[in-house]
């Protein structure tokens, strides 16, 4: 087991980790508690009774966050003619085509997301090792390969974020920043958890929403009643 610090010891001691908090409390307990001099970010890490292993029970997705995350993400956009000029009008960070592919083959990762036309995606899966395991990868399930990229470029920047289901059955989200009001930090975590019990596999069995933590950057762990995930 790690050891803590006295300031990590003494947040503990704000409230009681074995009680399962309403989510809205559970969440301004974290505000009162972040232990850093920065701006950290919320974070909820939801476990569900869902085998990752199983094609049939796998999450992925995207969603805005009504009151986005309190950081601007840098975009990048696969298109070519009107299209690249479309994305430059709409705000991208980065527009190009071949020219960006040979660049991110050549150790450049400047960007947070990347969206792509359906047209350039021959080209782009050539950088599927490369993009892939750094969750980077153009993909429609995320809806950041589309030809409406205006709407996917203004999505990311309002505060669109991905979700998918890690190995060990668990999304991890950031819900905003510490500095947030509570009630945004709610609306956007009671978006997220809606929109994650609405994704529900048919082949999901028992208690769907085994547990749900929101923490700090650096603070501890506050646990929600994963029976009342939203509050209701």
């Amino acid at each position: 087991m790690p050891k803590h610090g006295k300031k990590y010891q003494e947040l503990l001691k704000a409230f009681d980790r074995n009680t399962f908090y309403d989510p809205q409390e559970a969440l301004e307990i974290v505000k009162k508690t972040a232990p850093a001099k920065f701006d950290e970010t919320v974070e909820v890490a939801v476990r569900l009774n869902l085998d990752p292993r199983q094609a049939d029970q796998q999450i992925r997705g995207a969603v805005v966050l009504p009151h986005g995350t309190g950081k601007s993400r840098s975009v990048l956009v696969f298109a070519k003619g009107e299209k690249a000029k479309e994305a430059e009008e709409a705000g991208a960070d980065f527009v190009g085509a071949e020219d960006m592919v040979e660049k991110i083959q050549g150790g450049w990762f400047g960007f947070d997301v990347a969206v792509a036309t359906p047209d350039m995606m021959g080209t782009v899966g050539k950088l599927g090792r490369l993009l892939g395991p750094k969750g980077l990868m153009p993909n429609p399930k995320t809806g950041t390969v589309t030809m409406d990229v205006t709407r996917a470029i203004k999505e990311i920047k309002a505060g669109k974020i991905e979700y998918r289901l890690d190995k060990a059955a668990i999304i991890h989200a950031p819900l905003g920043k510490v500095s947030f009001e509570a009630d945004k930090l709610f609306d956007n975590y009671v978006t997220l958890v809606d929109v994650l019990i609405k994704a529900k596999p048919a082949a999901a069995k028992g208690q769907y929403v085994k547990s749900i933590t929101v923490s700090s950057t650096m603070g501890a762990g506050v646990r929600v009643n994963p029976l009342k995930p939203t509050g209701k």
